[in-house]
């Protein structure tokens, strides 16, 4: 079943109210901002503009409240001509189900999901250009719907800092019109998508990693930072989480109770070894080389006392 579109109930969307008030604001504004002259030369417009405000209104309630359908379908035509995708989506919604299974129907469907997308309701235009395709799976607009269904969902997504659901959605959908149509027309278009959505999930990742070191949370960054390498082996953050692991692992030693800080302190060494072989060149290097010496030096100290315990 088509997505109805909101707040779109039958009512006069012209009242006489409105349409005197848009009238006066419109010739104080003249009177306000025009010299004398040109005001002069306007005056004539003004009754000219109500009468055509008027006329339009009055033709829309017209074509809304009548019972011929093929009349509503020209004029929502005509009106998605003139980029008024809010009256077209009025007139496609109220035939929609007369016309679901007519020639009529496939145009009314697909041209309804755009005017949703137009009006920027992106998550109906998602479910309205998906329902298209489920519908009229062989027909010419079908590639373009999916296409689209994927798009709504991605232009619907948050920033990074939001909840990323969404994202995800839209860069699996995304994939599977790649999948589906790898050399059509908005393929190029779908992985520059594709793309796009994975930097902004990388960068999630990456914010979401470092917000456990930066609460002290030291062995949950750990296990983020070894997380994001492992869900994004080719990041940008991929030296500095290399970097941060350090940091977090070493902090954890220090707080540890003396029963783990041996372990500790040899996964710092490590995860700076890690640092220098992958990255020889980092400016990070210099930032914990005095946590890979103290922890060296704290592993001596802890086999020393190991050595001493065995022989008492």
């Amino acid at each position: 079943m088509a997505t109805k579109v909101s707040a779109m109930p039958i009512i006069d969307y012209c009242p006489s109210s409105v349409i005197f008030a848009g009238y006066f604001h419109f010739k104080t504004l003249i009177s306000r901002e025009l010299p004398f002259f040109q005001l002069t030369k306007l005056r004539w417009m003004l009754p000219l503009f109500a009468f055509l405000l008027v006329s339009a209104c009055s033709k829309f309630r017209k074509i809304e409240k009548s019972d011929d359908w093929k009349l509503k379908y020209q004029a929502g035509l005509n009106y998605y001509e003139k980029k008024d995708y809010y009256r077209t989506a009025i007139l496609f919604e109220q035939i929609l189900p007369i016309v679901r299974g007519l020639p009529e129907g496939e145009k009314v469907e697909f041209y309804l999901a755009y005017c949703q997308f137009y009006e920027k309701t992106y998550l109906l235009a998602s479910n309205q250009f998906k329902t298209f395709f489920e519908n009229y799976g062989r027909s010419q607009l079908a590639e373009e719907a999916y296409y689209m269904y994927a798009y709504s969902l991605f232009v619907a997504s948050p920033a990074e800092n939001l909840d990323q659901k969404s994202s995800i959605e839209a860069m699996g959908a995304m994939q599977t019109y790649v999948n589906q149509y790898p050399y059509g027309k908005f393929a190029e278009k779908a992985n520059e998508v594709i793309a796009a959505t994975q930097q902004k999930l990388e960068k999630k990742g990456f914010d979401n990693a470092r917000q456990y070191l930066k609460l002290k949370y030291y062995q949950a960054a750990v296990i983020a930072f070894e997380n994001f390498k492992k869900g994004f082996p080719d990041s940008k953050y991929l030296e500095e989480i290399t970097y941060l692991k350090v940091v977090a692992q070493y902090k954890l030693a220090q707080q540890s109770i003396l029963s783990k800080q041996r372990e500790r302190y040899a996964s710092t060494v490590e995860f700076y070894k890690e640092l220098v072989d992958n990255y020889p060149k980092s400016n990070f290097i210099k930032e914990v080389e005095s946590y890979y010496s103290d922890s060296l030096e704290k592993l001596s100290k802890l086999k020393g006392n190991t050595s001493t315990n065995l022989k008492s």
